[in-house]
């Protein structure tokens, strides 16, 4: 076999066995991490309600909140409530508004702070969403690392043998 050909073989194989040992390590940090997000969504008790969603929405009725994609819906649901709530008006219209009034108006102040705690909790299920796709990626990564990896370990096998 020459040089060549060996350095080859050799580095086909370790990063194939890299590959391999490395790939199902991502897969398990991810799915331990989806377990998390679970955990922590568990804990809030969120439950969609069990009627009036929107049509997109009716699937999800009375169902709780477990999952990133089911965060996200429950994101728009709140995020249509305070629009309802405020008028179709943003944290930031409503505080510009409450400013121009001199900062002394009582219903201006409630629809800010409506406003303020409905937008972070809609963000906060988006970011549980986000980390869901997220770990959706690192699984997926690691499988296709795996299979890879073994396609590396199979090829510096065969080039190996060949000579």
């Amino acid at each position: 076999m020459s040089v060549v050909r060996a350095a080859a073989v050799m580095l086909l194989g370790a990063a194939g066995a890299a590959m391999v040992a490395a790939g199902p390590v991502m897969a398990a940090q991810g799915r331990k991490a989806r377990a998390e997000i679970q955990g922590e969504l568990r804990g809030q008790a969120i439950s969609f309600p069990g009627k009036g969603l929107p049509t997109e929405l009716a699937t999800h009725e009375g169902k709780p909140v477990l999952t990133g994609p089911q965060a996200r819906a429950f994101a728009q649901v709140i995020g249509n409530n305070v629009l309802m709530a405020t008028g179709g008006r943003t944290y930031g219209e409503i505080s510009a508004e409450l400013h121009a009034a001199g900062g002394d108006d009582e219903k201006l102040e409630g629809l800010r702070q409506t406003a303020f705690t409905g937008q972070m909790l809609r963000a906060s299920l988006l970011n549980a969403y986000q980390a869901w796709q997220l770990t959706t990626l690192v699984i997926g990564l690691g499988a296709l690392l795996t299979i890879t990896g073994a396609a590396l370990l199979a090829t510096s096998t065969t080039l190996a043998l060949a000579t």
